[in-house]
């Protein structure tokens, strides 16, 4: 690192993990210069004091020039996308974020930024590897042969293969982590975009002050995830950015759980047990999807280690206080 800060540019910051990253990496001494975002700077999640807070449409090749000007790292994390109730109802939508991706990366080569990061995820992996709910963690090559999530993980694993020519033909350093359903406070739990763990908690929630003691469970509640918490993700994607690793990497917890498990851990949080009904005819995903996480530890000498019933904790609480306010949650 040179004797000055690093500077830097987050593209989705107005986002869960683009707000939550900005914090984290000024606080590390990276000097963010820009965060941008299509929404409104009053639909940010979080917003922070100085740093130029823009609101661009980064599928435009200028308004990308523009945020990459003078910045020395690009991390690309803006896409359209949300839970599984939007990327199965919206998969026009989230393969246009290819726009974003690549106009960022021919900005970044134009204006010389020396490393970008791009927010893969686990809906890369082909869907065949994971049609039992005793999932086996999914490995970094099992991306290939490629049948990703239709729509959305189509569009990630492209602009994977993006990144990856950049740095060949380019010489752009590029560094790429498979996100696997990362959740925590200051993001969406309300209006169609939110996943799992936050539907959850505003579900419990609702039946618990409404008196009503039943919750809606989306499949038949077998199905089974990892969930990593907002902290390991940021940690992780650090540390993934400022390494030699050049293929794209898994950024996930290994605590694999069923969708019942997480309600029951919700139900504890709460102190309330819900009458459970289940939509088989909702978007629920693949049957199974964990991560393996041999290859972060090999490299990193680290993985995602934040306990489900910690997080979740962390998740509810603050989801319980937006509702006690009148938030909406979107």
């Amino acid at each position: 690192m040179s004797e000055r800060a690093q500077t830097a540019l987050v593209c989705g910051a107005g986002g869960f993990i683009g707000g939550h990253l900005v914090k984290s990496l000024t606080a590390s001494g990276i000097q963010v210069v820009r965060a941008v975002d299509v929404k409104p700077l009053a639909d940010w999640y979080q917003i922070s004091d100085g740093v130029e807070n823009l609101c661009l449409d980064l599928k435009d090749k200028q308004n990308c020039l523009r945020a990459a000007d003078g910045v020395d790292l690009v991390f690309q994390l803006a896409a359209d996308m949300g839970g599984m109730g939007f990327i199965e109802n919206n998969k026009a939508l989230c393969m246009l974020s290819v726009l974003t991706t690549t106009h960022m990366l021919m900005a970044a080569q134009a204006k010389g930024v020396k490393r970008f990061f791009y927010s893969s995820s686990a809906c890369v992996y082909n869907g065949e590897k994971q049609t039992r709910e005793d999932a086996v963690g999914l490995k970094e090559s099992d991306a290939y042969p490629a049948l990703p999530e239709d729509g959305y993980g189509w569009e990630k694993l492209f602009s994977e293969r993006m990144c990856r020519h950049f740095e060949e033909d380019f010489g752009l350093v590029c560094r790429v982590a498979r996100y696997h359903n990362v959740y925590g406070p200051y993001g969406t739990w309300a209006g169609g975009r939110e996943k799992a763990p936050a539907a959850i908690c505003r579900k419990v929630i609702e039946a618990r002050n409404s008196g009503i003691h039943e919750i809606n469970i989306w499949g038949d509640g077998r199905q089974t995830r990892s969930f990593m918490y907002i902290d390991d993700c940021l940690k992780g994607t650090e540390m993934i950015m400022n390494s030699d690793i050049r293929e794209p990497i898994n950024l996930g917890s290994s605590e694999l759980v069923t969708i019942n498990q997480l309600v029951d851990i919700v139900e504890e949080i709460a102190g309330i047990k819900l009458k459970r009904s289940y939509d088989l005819k909702a978007p629920k995903g693949v049957n199974g999807r964990n991560s393996d996480n041999t290859m972060i530890r090999q490299k990193l000498g680290w993985e995602p280690s934040i306990g489900l019933r910690d997080g979740m904790q962390r998740t509810f609480h603050w989801i319980e206080r937006e509702i006690a306010r009148g938030a909406s949650g979107r």
